[in-house]
C-alpha cells in the first residue's frame, strides 16, 4: 500500500468511527447552527453595512464549529491508549498526520456545508448563484484550517485543559485564513466574481502549501514531545 493509501486508511477509520457514533459532527453542526443564530439576533434588518456582517458571521461558525471538531480529532486516540497502538504501526509520522488531516478535513467540510445551508436560509443569501465562488473558498479555508488544527491538536492531546490550548493556540494563527476567506467571500456574495479579491484568494492558497508542509515535517517532533 503506498502513502496515500496508508493515509487514507487511517482517514477512514476515523470517518467510519464517527459514522458510527456521530457524535462530533452533530457537536459541530448544533454549534456552528448556534453561532449563526445568536448572531442574527445582534443584526438589525436594513443595516447599513450588513453585506460585509455577513461574511465573518458565516467565518465565525466555521471556526467556532470546527475547533470543537478538532478537539476530539487526537482525544479520542488518546482513549485506551489507541494513539500508542497508532504510533506503533509500521508506517512514517507523516502518514499518520495525513490520515488525521483527511480526516479532520471531511468532518470540517462536511460541516461547513451545513452550516452554508442554514446560513443562506436565515439570512436571506441566495448561495446557489454564487455556490461555486464559495466552495472554493470553503474548501481552500477548510485545508489551512485543518492543517494547522491537526498539528496543534497533537500539541494539546496530552494535556488536561486541551480544550481552552487548542483554541489559545490555534486563533492567532488561523487570522490569515479567516481573514482572507471572509473578504474573499464577501467579494463573492456581493456578485463581483472569485477573482475580485484575487490577492486574498492566493493568500489562502500560500497559506495552505506553507502550512501543510511545515506540519507534516515538525510533526514527528510532537509526537516525540
Amino acid at each position: 500500500m503506498g502513502f496515500l493509501g496508508q493515509a487514507w486508511t487511517i482517514a477512514w477509520k476515523d470517518i467510519l468511527g464517527e459514522l458510527r457514533t456521530r457524535e462530533m459532527v452533530f457537536s459541530m453542526l448544533l454549534f456552528g447552527f448556534l453561532v449563526i443564530l445568536i448572531f442574527n439576533f445582534g443584526i438589525e434588518p436594513g443595516l447599513r453595512d450588513e453585506a460585509l456582517v455577513k461574511p465573518g458571521v458565516l467565518w465565525a461558525a466555521f471556526v467556532f464549529a470546527g475547533i470543537l471538531g478538532l478537539n476530539r480529532s487526537f482525544s479520542s486516540e488518546k482513549e485506551n491508549d489507541c494513539l500508542q497502538g497508532l504510533l506503533l504501526c509500521p508506517v512514517d509520522r507523516a502518514v499518520i498526520y495525513l490520515g488525521k488531516f483527511l480526516g479532520n478535513f471531511v468532518f470540517v467540510l462536511a460541516m461547513s456545508l451545513a452550516v452554508l445551508l442554514f446560513f443562506s436560509v436565515l439570512y436571506n443569501v441566495d448561495v446557489i448563484a454564487v455556490l461555486p465562488g464559495l466552495l472554493v473558498i470553503l474548501g481552500l479555508a477548510t485545508v489551512g484550517f485543518s492543517a494547522v488544527g491537526t498539528l496543534f491538536s497533537a500539541v494539546s492531546v496530552g494535556i488536561k485543559t486541551r480544550d481552552v490550548l487548542l483554541a489559545i493556540l490555534l486563533f492567532p494563527v488561523l487570522v490569515p485564513v479567516i481573514l482572507a476567506a471572509a473578504k474573499s467571500s464577501a467579494f463573492v456574495m456581493n456578485g463581483e466574481g472569485l477573482f475580485a479579491g484575487g490577492s486574498w484568494l492566493a493568500m489562502l492558497v500560500v497559506y495552505d502549501v506553507v502550512f501543510l508542509a511545515v506540519s507534516v515535517m515538525v510533526f514527528d517532533y510532537v509526537l516525540e514531545e
